[in-house]
């Protein structure tokens, strides 16, 4: 599978089959994945904390408000993404450029974790609405929480839906 096979396919995924656990070497696949994905500096400033059983229930619940993410329950496989301090070159070239390098490159692990979990048959949804004192708790970590990832098998055996997107026209120039 190429890569655009796997940005084809790859969907946020909104009904997991609760019944199914996600493989050990399937679930190691995705985080190598996640490994691998660029960083400023390779600073990888990034802490992934896996969830399973009873605290990804509780790690779910801390997502779940104002009907937002109600599916993430059935998610076998929660991965919470926190932030974690800067290298030093990295914490030196974010002052003097004002550029949050690490909310970058969480973004970019976030999607080498998910296209990977894609070629796998794991369905995956990225989170942003989360309690992040909860989280935290529930994780035992004191770094801030930016994402939570939960993945599982689809429920339902679908093709993709149709991606709707802008017309690279809208979103491309050539100068």
């Amino acid at each position: 599978m190429d890569f655009l096979e796997i940005a084809n396919i790859r969907e946020s995924c909104r009904k997991y089959d609760a019944t199914r656990d996600i493989e050990n070497e399937k679930l190691e696949k995705i985080l190598n994945a996640a490994q691998l994905a660029p960083s400023a500096c390779n600073g990888q400033p990034y802490h992934f904390t896996v969830c399973k059983g009873d605290t990804a229930k509780k790690v779910a619940a801390a997502c779940v408000g104002m009907g937002i993410n109600k599916f993430a329950a059935d998610a076998p496989v929660l991965i919470v993404i926190s932030e974690m301090p800067y290298v030093k070159t990295a914490a030196l070239g974010a002052k003097l450029k004002g550029n949050d390098y690490r909310s970058i490159d969480i973004g970019i692990t976030a999607a080498y974790l998910t296209a990977e979990a894609s070629t796998q048959g794991i369905g995956s949804c990225i989170l942003g609405w989360l309690d992040d004192k909860k989280t935290r708790e529930i994780c035992d970590t004191q770094y801030p929480v930016r994402l939570v990832i939960t993945l599982g098998y689809p429920k339902e055996n679908k093709p993709p839906r149709p991606k709707k997107r802008e017309p690279l026209e809208k979103l491309v120039s050539y100068k």
